[in-house]
């Protein structure tokens, strides 16, 4: 793939999340489109406050046109609910908006996307959240992370961690709900369930208290007198 070829030269002049899905389906900012059965661009409000991030669209994605519908976005759903945010009031995209795969006998096998693909496909995300302009967006894996900070990113070392973007955006790192399925033993997927929950808490309790920040800010500063 050229490094010239990017979907910068797809994006839209309106910069609403439905002009950008519009335009994200005839991206062709890389050769991803040509194997994948369509583009899964994110859901979600433009209001939203948080915006999950996680690597590409997986086969289920894929055939359905959502984002985390299949195994992993279970997990990411049982997440949601029991630290108490709704799925409807967050964001869910991809850093890779096309589906990457090599075949294994009838199956579709997910393939990592390269550094030159995350790249070519990067401006829709950052379309995405200069869009939304979320308080925090949550970096899922590697992938997404390496997206948001321009860097490499070690998930271990750098979990659980709030900073700033080169763009001046919160991110959050946590793992992939796909790395917890990818465990074979039942009671160390629990644990590493565990350990998501507890990023996504987090996560939600951190957003409360800049809620709670704002609100102090705006009753402690002066209203003007009107003229």
């Amino acid at each position: 793939m050229s490094q010239e070829r990017s979907a910068a030269s797809f994006l839209p002049e309106a910069t609403t999340l439905g002009a950008l899905k519009k335009a994200a389906a005839a991206c062709r900012g890389c050769d991803l489109y040509k194997r994948a059965t369509r583009t899964v661009f994110g859901e979600g409000p433009e209001t939203a406050e948080i915006v999950f991030v996680g690597e590409q669209p997986g086969d289920q994605e894929d055939l359905s046109g959502h984002p985390f519908v299949g195994p992993a976005g279970h997990i990411l759903d049982r997440a949601l609910n029991e630290a108490r945010l709704r799925r409807d009031q967050v964001y869910v995209t991809n850093a890779v908006k096309h589906f990457k795969w090599l075949p294994l006998g009838k199956r579709r096998k997910h393939k990592k996307p390269s550094i030159g693909e995350v790249e070519a496909c990067r401006p829709w995300l950052d379309a995405e959240v200069s869009t939304i302009q979320p308080k925090v967006v949550v970096c899922l894996g590697s992938t997404a992370a390496q997206a948001m900070f321009d860097r490499p990113v070690g998930i271990e070392r750098e979990r659980g961690t709030f900073q700033e973007t080169p763009s001046g955006v919160t991110a959050f790192v946590t793992t992939h709900p796909s790395a917890i399925l990818r465990f074979p033993d039942p009671e160390q997927r629990e644990r590493e369930y565990a350990r998501f929950l507890k990023d996504l808490t987090l996560v939600h309790e951190w957003v409360l208290r800049r809620h709670a920040s704002e609100l102090r800010t705006k009753r402690s500063t002066p209203r003007s007198e009107p003229d």
